[in-house]
């Protein structure tokens, strides 16, 4: 069955009974992703304006109950060791609700600080804990949770812009670290976080990036994130997200992506698949959602392409480099 618009209401109320699975074993086990899945719910339910359906007291005391005392930042939830992905959407979380300072004293925001630049490694890459897995994901997460707090530094950022280049492959896009695969989400994660601190004039290529990018479609109108890959929702957002920063986002054809997110709609209980017919997750509902965004249908609220967040939210962050 063809399916010709996107299913707001089903999909809020997915989103919704997430935080009611508690009975289940898979609510458990997926412990080090929560503080991920609320962002990701949260940020869905803001483009589709609807981020009263959580009571914000509940969403607050949830991240305040992440708080890693002991190492500064925020684990995935309460009791866990903080990491640099929960921290940054723990930011993401108080800062679209414009609510950072009432839930973050000084002193938090100075261990948070803290936290995030003991990750930083002498080639300026970042590991994502002390137990030292080193990515790309990392130094966008770190310099993105940096600029929400607007502690970043000169002397962090020239190391970080300098990994980030060193990234890039001859193929123009991106890997995870210097000499990787290139990825589309390693691409957005390394062009967004050049953006982020007005560093986009150190992409060697670009038409050869963009080309890598738009050869991300494939025949049913979906992305994918590597050559010879299937397509998957997800990339909706990777691959869209980079074209956008770089102006170029009419390089693929946004009305048989458009169609192909439809038709990955669960129209009888909500959410957004990978591909048509498999299970929903709120993982691939945001970005599905945040790809219809950027392309401007369904009249949802715009979103930033480099901070993943309502464009509402990101023009209340001021901007590297800050002006004294």
């Amino acid at each position: 069955m063809s399916v010709d618009k996107l299913y707001k209401q089903l999909h809020v109320d997915y989103i919704k009974s997430l935080d009611d699975n508690k009975n289940f074993i898979e609510y458990w086990m997926s412990e080090h992703l929560r503080m991920n899945g609320m962002y990701w719910g949260i940020t869905a339910l803001f483009l589709m304006r609807s981020q009263n359906e959580f009571k914000l007291n509940e969403v607050k005391q949830f991240v305040s109950d992440c708080f890693d005392h002991k190492h500064g930042g925020f684990g995935a939830f309460p009791k866990h060791e903080a990491h640099l992905l929960s921290t940054l959407s723990a930011l993401q979380i108080l800062k679209m609700y414009d609510c950072l300072d009432d839930v973050l004293t000084s002193e938090m925001k100075e261990q948070i600080y803290k936290f995030i630049v003991s990750n930083q490694l002498d080639d300026g890459s970042f590991q994502g804990d002390r137990f030292g897995e080193v990515d790309t994901r990392f130094v966008y997460t770190a310099i993105q949770s940096l600029s929400i707090l607007e502690r970043l530094d000169p002397e962090i950022v020239d190391k970080s812009v300098e990994f980030i280049s060193r990234c890039q492959n001859f193929d123009g896009g991106f890997g995870m670290v210097p000499g990787a695969e290139s990825h589309a989400a390693q691409i957005f994660t390394c062009v967004a976080m050049l953006a982020i601190v007005d560093r986009l004039d150190v992409i060697k290529n670009k038409e050869l990036l963009l080309w890598w990018l738009s050869e991300r479609q494939v025949a049913n109108g979906g992305l994918n994130g590597r050559p010879e890959k299937l397509p998957d929702v997800c990339y909706s957002w990777w691959v869209l997200s980079s074209l956008s920063i770089l102006k170029k986002l009419d390089w693929i054809d946004k009305e048989k992506l458009k169609n192909f997110i439809f038709g990955c709609q669960d129209i009888k209980n909500g959410g957004i698949s990978d591909r048509p017919n498999n299970q929903v997750d709120v993982y691939h509902t945001l970005f599905g959602i945040a790809g219809l965004s950027l392309m401007n249908f369904e009249d949802l609220e715009k979103i930033d392409p480099i901070y993943c967040m309502p464009l509402k939210t990101t023009n209340k962050i001021k901007k590297y480099p800050y002006q004294n």
